[in-house]
């Protein structure tokens, strides 16, 4: 991401599954080719990707789950009949205004869960505090820093943009068609949100994660 805001792809890669060692050799290509340790880091919750991050990085990266791909795991765990309930009782969690009231939401968030469906609970305490670091960084940057949408929409343009395309020749062609069609402006990756408080300092954890 530029200091502007600007989101812009680095590297895109074959790699074949997504073990913690084919994610190291991912995150390497991106080190020897000068990526500093980022400052702030958003995944889908594959265990490959954050065993890799912090062998490289450290424990201490700041490391953000994403908060869509743990809703799904979450009614994964629920009956159908609990669906609707548990998405309400999850959205008022994470999109509660303050770190102050999200904490005090996912307490009691826990509380209901564990007597309902216990399992519910256990997925939401697996994630531990990388499912709410979000709440470390400037509340105009939440948005942006909860999920891995801007990912998910860049995938969503490319697929709608070959959807006539029956099949690609190799699978070299799809890093090179996606390059193409970013640089020639008909996929633009929009500015995060809240880029203008991206210079004020990642606060350390808020949350007090007992329950």
């Amino acid at each position: 991401m530029c200091r502007d805001g600007q989101k812009v792809l680095l590297s895109i890669m074959n790699m074949g599954g997504e073990s913690a060692v084919a994610w190291r050799q991912f995150l390497d290509d991106l080190d020897a080719r000068g990526l500093k340790r980022p400052e702030f880091v958003i995944v889908d919750g594959a265990p490959g990707l954050e065993a890799a991050l912090v062998a490289l990085w450290g424990d201490d990266l700041p490391i953000q789950r994403c908060t869509v791909h743990k809703h799904r795991n979450l009614l994964a765990h629920a009956p159908k009949h609990m669906h609707e309930e548990l998405g309400n009782d999850y959205r008022d969690m994470i999109y509660a205004d303050t770190a102050a009231a999200v904490e005090k939401r996912r307490k009691a968030f826990l509380r209901k869960w564990r007597l309902k469906c216990r399992a519910v609970a256990d997925s939401l305490e697996e994630a531990g505090e990388r499912l709410f670091t979000f709440t470390r960084l400037d509340p105009a940057q939440w948005k942006a820093a909860r999920t891995t949408n801007g990912i998910e929409r860049l995938n969503e343009e490319f697929h709608r943009r070959i959807k006539t395309q029956t099949v690609l020749p190799c699978a070299e062609t799809v890093p090179m068609l996606l390059w193409a069609l970013l640089a020639s402006g008909q996929i633009k990756m929009r500015k995060v949100d809240g880029w203008q408080t991206l210079d004020k300092p990642i606060e350390p954890m808020p949350l007090d994660l007992a329950a």
